[in-house]
């Protein structure tokens, strides 16, 4: 029972950073009504301008962290300035393939830069476990379910409440009509693209100070795809919750074949069999809005 819990607990980390790279993916689409398939890219140079500021440049981690932010609202407007804002209008599959092929493009950077090793970020935060229910927690760990409940309520607040973030629904909602009542349509896919990719750069500095970081780490996008979708792609509560949600299901299924049929590797298959699953139930995901098309 005990390793189940652990495996659980295990599965809340990995989900609260699936919720953050959701959030991206959320965000965007929310906006523009573009899924970005460049989303795990984003972290991945999120977390290797972090290191190399932290280590290379040996920055105090505050500051290297304040900076990252600013480099990430930078690559974020130059991605909807020069490879996106040319296609507004154009159809949707265009878009995509422009993200796919700006992943490539990303990738290919970081690992002329930087190589293809495994590298380490120094610790900042204690080594020493927090014993909770009886198991070992590592900061890091409390660090990031914290950090994404924070986030998770800042962007809430900031669609529900703020004039920007009902101006991003409206705009999402109806580009056209946003227009007609003043809103500056692209003002507000930059904003969505600056707020993706700083969101994109906190999940890769909390997962470079887990497990380290290397090139492999902009296949977290589709991973974490399959979270996306089952929360809704215009939903953030989907997104926290479908995070959460694969995440816990990863781990648990994961430790239960390796322990009743010492098969490794289920995980992968495990969050797209849920997923086959639940959208047979609800096409839309759990918190997705429902569209209707009447002929």
């Amino acid at each position: 029972m005990e390793q189940y819990l652990q495996l659980i607990i295990n599965g809340l980390v990995v989900g609260s950073i699936y919720s953050l790279v959701a959030l991206g993916f959320v965000i965007i689409y929310k906006a523009t009504k573009v899924v970005n398939f460049a989303q795990g890219e984003l972290v991945m140079v999120g977390a290797y301008i972090c290191f190399a500021l932290t280590v290379q440049f040996q920055l105090p981690f505050l500051a290297a962290f304040l900076i990252t932010l600013f480099f990430s609202i930078i690559l974020g407007l130059c991605i909807e300035r020069l490879a996106l804002r040319p296609l507004i209008g154009e159809e949707g599959i265009s878009v995509i393939m422009v993200t796919i092929a700006l992943s490539s493009v990303l990738k290919s950077l970081v690992q002329l830069i930087w190589g293809h090793d495994l590298q380490v970020y120094p610790q900042m935060l204690p080594t020493e476990p927090i014993w909770i229910a009886g198991l070992p927690v590592a900061p890091v760990y409390i660090a990031a379910l914290i950090l994404s409940g924070l986030l998770f309520a800042v962007f809430t607040l900031f669609f529900k409440y703020s004039r920007v973030g009902i101006a991003m629904r409206a705009t999402a909602y109806d580009q056209q009509a946003a227009q007609s009542m003043g809103i500056s349509v692209k003002n507000i896919f930059a904003m969505s693209w600056c707020i993706a990719c700083v969101v994109s750069s906190i999940g890769g500095l909390i997962l470079g100070n887990i497990n380290g970081i290397d090139p492999h780490l902009g296949h977290l996008g589709l991973a974490v795809f399959p979270a996306v979708i089952l929360g809704g792609l215009d939903s953030l509560a989907g997104a926290a919750l479908g995070g959460l949600l694969i995440g816990i299901i990863e781990n648990v299924c994961d430790g239960a074949a390796m322990q009743l049929f010492d098969i490794g590797g289920f995980k992968e298959v495990a969050a797209f069999v849920v997923l086959v699953i639940i959208l047979m139930v609800k096409p839309y995901g759990l918190f997705g809005t429902e569209e209707i098309e009447r002929v």
